[in-house]
This record gives structure tokens, sequence and C-alpha cells, in this order.
């Protein structure tokens, strides 16, 4: 199953795609309101939906087939509530997050680390953080081959935690069993084909294929 995931970022930053894709749409707070915008069925809308206005908000709730209204102050943020029900309720599928990276750093920062928590580090391989520019796949130990993304140009190994044995293959920059004692992000590198290959053995790394702005 294919979800899709609408944080509140602007729509100018979304990559294209096609909402058929999907099999079930979660609008996180004004998300939810952008997936309407779009003509798109949203089967679910999460948040506390400080971000609309009173009118929208109400066109959220009578369009969504299901809202789940959070209070203002809470612990999770909006998108970790959203994950949350979407894994809970399926916990099989494969969710691509979109609007989670432009606008305010603590907002990104918090989606790039979602999948560290260690109620959602078991969906990690499941989870990937989409915009126009940058794909972000997560992955636990393990040896891994990577598929080029179209029209994506680099690479990038982002060390999300202290990990151990990082080896990198068939990519321009290469690593041999190299131990990395903190968050590091290995950026720049490139496919010198349609794949390139890693394996490590301890901790979490973010694997980022992006482009320039064109």
């Amino acid at each position: 199953m294919k979800i899709l995931l609408v944080a509140g970022g602007s729509p100018d930053e979304w990559p294209q795609l096609n909402s058929e894709r999907f099999d079930y749409i979660v609008g996180i707070d004004r998300g939810s309101l952008y997936i309407l915008e779009q003509g798109w069925t949203l089967d679910l809308a999460v948040g506390d939906f400080d971000s609309l206005t009173n009118d929208e908000k109400q066109v959220v709730q009578e369009q969504a087939k299901e809202v789940v209204q959070a209070q203002a102050e809470k612990d999770d943020t909006d998108t970790q509530l959203a994950l949350a029900l979407v894994m809970k309720k399926f916990p099989e599928s494969k969710v691509m997050i979109i609007g989670a990276t432009g606008g305010r750093l603590d907002h990104f920062l918090a989606n790039l680390w979602l999948p560290l928590e260690p109620r959602f580090q078991e969906f990690a391989r499941q989870i990937n953080v989409k915009d126009h520019l940058n794909s972000i796949s997560y992955y636990l130990p393990g040896s891994y081959v990577v598929k080029r993304e179209t029209t994506m140009n680099y690479l990038a190994y982002c060390c999300l935690t202290p990990v151990k044995n990082l080896t990198l293959i068939e990519s321009k920059y290469l690593l041999n069993h190299v131990d990395v004692a903190i968050p590091t992000s290995y950026a720049s590198n490139e496919f010198i084909g349609e794949t390139a290959g890693f394996s490590f053995d301890t901790g979490m790394i973010a694997v980022i294929q992006s482009r320039d702005e064109q």
C-alpha cells in the first residue's frame, strides 16, 4: 500500500507526482487544504489546524473522509502524530512525505529525524521524504544497492548517528570500512552508473539524492 503524507510546506516545493499512484492520502494541518486545492481525495486530515482560518478549517472538515483534531499544545508535532496514526493503521505501507522540507528549519529537522524515534525505527525503510530537489530514504544496518532517481544528479550519505564500518562502492567517491564517530554528511557524491552500493554495521543513514535548482 502506498500512502502520501502532505505537510504544510508550500506546494511550489512539491515533487512532480500523480495522486493516483497512492492508495491513501493524508493531510497534515495546512497540507489538508493544499490537497483539496489540487482536487485530490483527502482520506485523513490530522493536526491542530492552527494555520487555517475558520472558513478553511470548515472546508477541510466537510471534505475530509476522516478528521483527527489535535490539541494545539501537545508532545508530538502534527507530522509525528500523522505518521504514528498511519503506521498503526497500515504497518506494511510505503509512505512518502512531502511539504516537510521547506520553511522553518526546526520543522525540517524534526521531520528529517522522524525515523530515529524508537517507535518509527522499524518502519525506517518504508519512509521517503521528498521535494522538488531532494529525495531522502532511510537505512538501518545492512548492505544495499541504491537506484538513481530520474533527474537527480547528486548522492549523499548522511550518517544520522555514529556509524561503524561504512563502505561506499560503485560511486564517484568511495569509502572502505570507515567508522564515523559523529553525525556526518558525505555530500556531493555522484552515481557513475544507474546504481550505487553501500553497507554499514551500526546506526542509521539517510541517503539523499538531489539536484540543483534549474
